[in-house]
């Protein structure tokens, strides 16, 4: 009897399939999109895009009003600086160019802060767009049927009928009607 169970046993494990073999990977169903299209076409996107380069622009044009004065200044000390012929300069010169020198770091300073704002901005934008497409995308291909999507540019080839970029860029309008440009403040470190 025992050796009946044990052959029962045996046979029903070798014929029976076993639980890895049971979950077979379905078939992949394919959907692509085109991101440069997306991002270049949605309404907030190019809205965003509009504002961001304003923001560069009105950098740069700060930047030059800012440097004016200090290459006046900055000329008109190494001129001063030529007068003396090697000399040292008198205590005057030397408050001047020690002025001079806080002015221009404090520019710098400044010129850093802004332009790392810019990033932080642009990065902001991203952000926003990529949080808003992850849910998208999950809708776009559970609505067409695919089970997996790819960007445009990572194929050598594709049909149009398994081009979801319409779709994915119409949801895109309406999940995200506007978006912020301005990156919020940095937290501050919490103290212990």
């Amino acid at each position: 009897m025992k050796t009946l169970l044990i052959s029962a046993a045996f046979a029903a494990a070798f014929l029976a399939p076993s639980v890895a073999s049971a979950q077979t990977v379905p078939g992949a169903i394919v959907a692509v999109v085109d991101l440069q299209r997306v991002t270049d076409e949605c309404n907030a996107c190019k809205t965003a895009k509009a504002a961001l380069q304003g923001q560069v622009t009105a950098e740069q044009n700060r930047e030059k009003t800012l440097g004016a004065p200090l290459q006046t200044e900055q000329q008109s000390i190494q001129t001063a600086i030529d007068a003396l012929k090697g000399k040292d300069p008198d205590a005057a010169l030397q408050a001047r160019i020690k002025a001079f020198q806080t002015k221009a770091q404090q520019a710098q300073d400044d010129v850093t802060r802004a332009r790392a704002q810019l990033q932080a901005n642009e990065a902001f934008v991203q952000k926003q767009i990529a949080d808003k497409l992850g849910p998208i995308y999950q809708q776009v291909m559970q609505r067409r049927g695919a089970n997996l999507l790819l960007e445009v540019g990572a194929t050598l080839a594709t049909s149009t009928s398994i081009d979801v970029t319409n779709d994915v860029l119409a949801a895109l309008n309406t999940a995200m009607p506007t978006i912020s440009t301005t990156a919020p403040a940095p937290a501050a470190p919490q103290g212990r």
